[in-house]
């Protein structure tokens, strides 16, 4: 009997040597997931601040665009302005000339649907 209680001591110091190495296994386990997720959080931070970077940038930069475009569009509508300007000034007297001729030259005539 003393041979099968040492056999059981032992049985039991092995088990209690196995929990201890499962224990420390789940928790070197626990602790490589915990910093596995911190760095991946911190990857996803520098790479948002990365896009967001980029991001203003790019804006910025097509903002400046714009402002210069808005310059350009200015330009070219106070040349056509001007040209239309011109174009009046020029045409001006011709045109009344025209319309007092018409106005001034009536021929009378009956309408078509009086003619019976």
């Amino acid at each position: 009997m003393a041979q099968q209680s040492q056999g059981i001591q032992k049985l039991l110091a092995a088990e209690k040597q196995a929990a201890e190495i499962v224990d420390a296994a789940r928790k070197r386990k626990t602790r490589r997931l915990k910093q596995a997720k911190e760095e991946a959080a911190q990857d996803i931070e520098s790479y948002r601040q990365e896009r967001e970077k980029n991001f203003r940038d790019q804006h910025a930069k097509n903002q400046g665009s714009g402002d210069s475009f808005a310059a350009e569009v200015d330009i070219q509508t106070k040349q056509q302005l001007d040209d239309i300007n011109l174009q009046v000034a020029g045409n001006r007297d011709a045109v009344i000339q025209r319309l007092l001729e018409l106005i001034t030259d009536v021929k009378p005539t009956v309408h078509q649907n009086l003619r019976t």
